[in-house]
């Protein structure tokens, strides 16, 4: 503990010397209550009669300064300052007025006539003075901020909005400023955010702004691209905010005379329709607004998948880990996904039901929800939309409602005697960026000129997607109808490839084909689960996701339906009947489903 006699010393020291006019007594007790100093006690000090002590729990100068080492002192109505760590040893009252000035004479810098000063929130709120404040639908408080010759937006909550007031505020001043004036300053540019200030969107890499599309470069110049249909350019300042998230790392700037053709002796991407369908995703994961397909990259170990998508990833939405292990929950997929463009999980032995879920509504529009930290009540919604790349070497669509919304490729094996080393071939691949990304904002600037020309005689599953693929055919060198083409026989092996890895399926098309129901069967749910057991059996046991109750099963045929119904078998669900009992009806339509099929997903069933 400090002694008394150094205790004087201090609040000498801190008293100052004597001046006209001074004030014959100064109300403490006000000034710790207008500033909410934390007083942790207040007590006489013994050494010098009718001279008070006030204990404070964390020293204005530093916070780490607690537990009474700091107090303000009270000697012969004049005020003082006292810190007990070196480091603030040359602190004075004059100094604590100078962050938390006092207002007048009564209750001032204990002279008479001394001008009120500002406190250091209130200078930092003042140093915001240009920046633009507003709030997004959701609420959230943002600041477009003056930086050199451009702006950049910042959440108000944000590191980089701190580092830009700590910067504003030491130019102004000479000194940083304490860390609870910035707490103050930021509550109030929040408030001022919220309820004096317009509402805009804020968006990551990809905006929409009238008729044209912004993308953010993210260099330091917060440059931006702007596509309209009759061109594109670089542009300064773009209509739009764009937030960045720390994991984002700039795109080059495109170059005028692209092309996406030196893309392909890059990737390991297959025969013609794999091409065709690549860039349609790339060109489809360009626009602002959803859907997108998902892009799910298939192949046996060494068909360079992962390297694939990362090549992808880096020409659209380039970030410091471009490809990441599946997400734990649903919560890990949302930071993932707000925080950049495109979602890329890498290496999938297989999709969990609520991450094919999640993934769904991902890539086709849906609300998230989820509770805010530190809260009991409050909660964040998202509503994202993003462009979806997996890799895996097995078959990663088995639900129906995740292979509808997929674009899925089979690469290739590589022959060990063509295989590049993956210093030469990035080297190359970063060379060429440029020219890959002026191509593709070239048939964006081609896709949003055609659009509201296409025409489509069939609109499949995606129909956005097809429209804008299609419209962007000629700009990507490809024929009239190519797209579609390729599109539907993607579709059909997904259909095909999703049924024959379904033991449900199997066994429906086992039943439907019989020589005792000859190609029609009505009945509940609880019956065709009968019945598919007794086929299941007749090969050995039950696969492990067979359903275990008619509820189940139930399920699992509604979503099968659309692909069975492809495939040339009709499902119908009949409202309730006589006894509440809820009726099916299965039905060969046209088609034939193969034999060779069948017993392939017959024999998948019995293996499972």
């Amino acid at each position: 503990m400090i002694s008394r006699e150094s205790l004087a010393r201090f609040g000498a020291a801190a008293a100052g010397p004597t001046k006209p006019e001074v004030v014959s007594s100064f109300d403490m007790d006000g000034y710790v209550a207008k500033h909410a100093f934390v007083v942790t006690r207040r007590k006489p000090w013994q050494s010098r009669p009718g001279a008070l002590i006030y204990e404070l729990a964390q020293c204005p100068f530093d916070a780490a300064h607690t537990g009474g080492s700091a107090a303000f002192t009270l000697i012969d109505g004049r005020p003082g300052f006292r810190c007990q760590h070196d480091g603030c040893s040359g602190q004075t009252i004059k100094e604590v007025f100078a962050l938390f000035p006092a207002e007048s004479a009564a209750c001032g810098s204990g002279t008479a006539g001394d001008k009120p000063r500002a406190s250091q929130s209130q200078l930092l709120v003042e140093c915001a003075a240009d920046a633009e404040l507003f709030h997004t639908p959701e609420g959230e408080a943002f600041a477009s901020l003056p930086v050199d010759d451009h702006r950049e937006v910042w959440p108000l909550k944000s590191r980089g909005c701190r580092r830009w007031l700590t910067r504003t505020f030491y130019h102004m001043s000479g000194k940083p400023p304490g860390s609870q004036a910035m707490q103050d300053a930021l509550s109030v540019l929040e408030a001022k955010a919220q309820f004096d200030s317009p509402v805009r969107q804020v968006f990551t890499r990809f905006a929409p702004f009238g008729d044209a599309i912004y993308i953010d470069l993210g260099n330091e110049q917060w440059e931006a691209v702007e596509i309209t249909a009759m061109d594109w350019q670089v542009v300064r300042n773009p209509p739009v905010q764009f937030r960045r998230s720390r994991c984002m790392q700039p795109l080059p700037l495109p170059a005028r005379d692209g092309s996406l053709s030196k893309l392909r002796s890059l990737i390991n991407v297959g025969d013609d329709n794999n091409w065709i369908l690549l860039l349609s995703w790339l060109v489809a994961a360009c626009r602002p607004q959803g859907p997108y397909p998902l892009l799910i990259l298939q192949g046996e170990q060494g068909s360079a998948k992962s390297t694939a998508a990362k090549l992808l990833r880096r020409i659209i939405d380039p970030v410091t880990a471009p490809l990441r292990t599946p997400p734990r929950d649903e919560r890990d997929l949302l930071i993932g996904a707000n925080n950049s463009w495109v979602v890329a999980y890498d290496n999938l032995s297989g999709i969990p039901q609520w991450l094919s879920d999640a993934l769904c509504r991902l890539a086709t529009g849906g609300g998230f929800s989820t509770r805010e930290l530190y809260t009991d009540t409050e909660e964040v919604i998202l509503d994202l939309t993003r462009p979806v790349i997996l890799n895996g070497i097995d078959h990663l669509a088995e639900r129906p409602d995740l292979a509808d919304r997929a674009i899925i490729l089979n690469l290739p094996p590589i022959d060990e005697t063509k295989r590049r080393d993956e210093a030469e071939l990035y080297k190359t691949y970063d060379e060429e960026r440029p020219h890959i990304l002026g191509g593709l904002f070239t048939a964006v600037c081609a896709a949003l000129a055609g659009l509201a020309q296409v025409r489509l005689a069939r609109r499949p599953r995606m129909t956005d997607f097809a429209l804008w693929a299609t419209a962007a055919e000629e700009a990507l060198g490809f024929r009239s109808g190519a797209f579609i083409s390729a599109y539907s026989g993607n579709r059909a092996e997904a259909v095909q490839e999703t049924l024959e890895s379904d033991p449900v399926s199997a066994g429906i098309v086992m039943l439907i084909d019989s020589e005792k129901n000859a190609g029609l069967w009505t009945g509940t749910f609880g019956g065709l689960l009968m019945e598919l057991e007794k086929i299941v059996e007749e090969g050995g046991k039950r696969p492990p996701k067979w359903p275990k109750a008619p509820r189940g099963l139930s399920g699992q045929v509604r979503r099968l339906a659309t692909f069975m119904r492809e495939s040339g078998i009709e499902i119908t669900f009949h409202p309730k009947g006589t006894g509440g009992q809820r009726l099916l009806t299965i039905a060969r339509t046209a088609g034939d489903f193969s034999a060779t099929t069948a017993a392939t997903a017959s024999a998948k069933a019995n293996a499972s």
